[in-house]
């Protein structure tokens, strides 16, 4: 991913901490040179001293297939993104986009039948803890569950290569740096709004270093 030392980002924790709030990815891998793309709810987990992103699609989607040819997997996440126009700067520019964005690149294997259970258990366990009636694997009737998971493939990344970046505006002087936060928290777009706070945000751990 090519990232200018303005917006690239190096630290570890961060960037776990940037997927697991980002977790819905994009996983790409390739057959016979063509590239093939799912759209799925991943997580990133350590095992021992390598890191894994787990995750399963239906047993349907050839993508599955291709872990057993494909060297290379690439997972995508990405977070909020604006559109930045340049009438918000002091001087004459052009518009631009800022992101966050953070690739991994690793090996694909298929998950044995435990393993896929344990990463479904932690998947449910993530998204429905915290709710009214939440819906745990514990909870579950084993018909519903066997019949399930006879319609998906479980499947991990191994962790080889990350890449992030993240474009805020960082390269902008103060005054165009603050105009644009303030614009962006006037837009309509919820994504813009959210650049916003993370660019107020980064501005303020900043501060407070």
């Amino acid at each position: 991913m090519y990232s200018p030392k303005y917006f690239k980002v190096t630290s570890f924790d961060e960037i776990l901490d940037f997927v697991r709030l980002n977790a819905f990815g994009t996983l790409i891998t390739t057959k016979k040179g063509k590239p093939i793309g799912s759209h799925l709810p991943l997580q990133i987990i350590k095992e021992k001293d390598a890191y894994y992103i787990p995750g399963h699609m239906a047993y349907g989607n050839p993508q599955w297939r291709t872990f057993e040819t494909c060297d290379d997997v690439l997972v995508i996440f990405q977070g909020p993104h604006a559109y930045i126009s340049s009438s918000w700067y002091e001087h004459e520019n052009v518009p631009t986009w800022n992101y966050q964005a953070v690739h991994i690149y690793g090996r694909g294997s298929i998950l044995g039948e435990e393993e896929l259970k344990q990463d479904l258990t932690r998947l449910l366990q993530k998204y429905e803890k915290q709710r009214e009636n939440p819906v745990l694997w514990d909870k579950l009737s084993p018909s519903l569950l066997e019949k399930e998971l006879k319609g998906i493939v479980g499947f991990k990344i191994k962790v080889e290569e990350i890449q992030a970046a993240y474009k805020l505006s960082q390269n902008r002087n103060e005054t165009d740096y603050m105009n644009i936060i303030e614009q962006l928290q006037n837009e309509e777009r919820p994504d813009s709004k959210r650049m916003g706070e993370l660019m107020e945000k980064r501005l303020s751990d900043q501060t407070t270093l």
